[in-house]
């Protein structure tokens, strides 16, 4: 059974994990910086929250207000794109205080909390659920899925994302502290495990899967940089021109799926998911 955590105030944030808020063992202290700095910039960050803000429209409760809750908010740029929508009652959770208090910055009307995932669950049952990019920083995802599942009322929904295929394991996996790369069977098998049973699952980041495939394989020509910053932005930052090109061909992958299609191979594995 998950333990209901306490919490203390720290700048403002209610923190249920304050031992981990500022420990950075699963991600990069940077990223933070980066992506504060970058993400309208981003052709992945832009197509990712296109097509989840969708999934978000699509799954929500058909009547009434929606209680959600982000998973791993980081600076707040998802829910940057839902905050105008008067039927969810928001709240964003992140490990680490250090993007909290950029998300906080960004969101000052939305409610924000600093918890650790794997160790239990704040007080509330929640109608949604998303953690994007969130699990395969963990290493105990069993523990996190299981204290989801704690949190979602029933008959609540998840949504998940998360990198796939370990044979595409490569240098940003190492700079970004990812533990692992996830099968389709892998995560679907986890999900069922704590009582979530899957409504929709397609591949992600299909349409340039071609071009992320080779330039896995070049990394592994390379030595590894594991946590510098400068690293992350080489990885994550593209010449204008590139960065639209790139834009455009995503949109792409966000068509199809939102036609129903699901896509049978690409970088990141999504996941709707309802609670038993």
């Amino acid at each position: 059974m998950s333990e209901t955590l306490e919490y203390t105030m720290i700048d403002g944030i209610k923190c249920f994990s304050p031992d981990v808020a500022q420990a950075y063992t699963d991600y990069p202290d940077g990223g933070f910086d980066l992506t504060d700095r970058n993400a309208e910039n981003s052709f992945w960050v832009s197509s990712r929250n296109r097509l989840f803000k969708d999934i978000v429209q699509r799954y929500r409760s058909p009547t009434g207000k929606t209680r959600f809750l982000e998973i791993g908010c980081g600076t707040g740029d998802f829910i940057q794109q839902i905050v105008d929508q008067n039927d969810l009652e928001i709240t964003g959770s992140e490990v680490y205080l250090k993007g909290l208090l950029y998300a906080k910055k960004n969101l000052p009307g939305v409610e924000f909390v600093q918890f650790d995932v794997t160790q239990g669950k704040i007080g509330e049952q929640f109608d949604m659920i998303t953690a994007f990019d969130v699990l395969e920083h963990i290493d105990d995802d069993r523990a996190a899925i299981a204290n989801i599942s704690a949190m979602l009322r029933p008959g609540g929904m998840l949504v998940v994302s998360v990198p796939q295929h370990m044979f595409m394991w490569g240098e940003l996996d190492e700079i970004v502290k990812h533990k692992r790369r996830y099968s389709r069977g892998e995560l679907l098998g986890k999900l069922a495990a704590s009582g979530f049973e899957t409504k929709r699952c397609s591949s992600f980041v299909f349409t340039l899967f071609p071009l992320m495939y080779l330039s896995r394989r070049l990394d592994k020509r390379r030595d590894p940089s594991h946590s510098d910053e400068a690293a992350l932005a080489r990885r994550v930052t593209f010449p204008p021109l590139l960065n639209w090109l790139l834009d455009r061909l995503m949109r792409v992958d966000e068509v199809l799926i939102k036609l129903g299609f699901s896509l049978p191979f690409g970088g990141t594995l999504l996941v709707v998911a309802r609670k038993s």
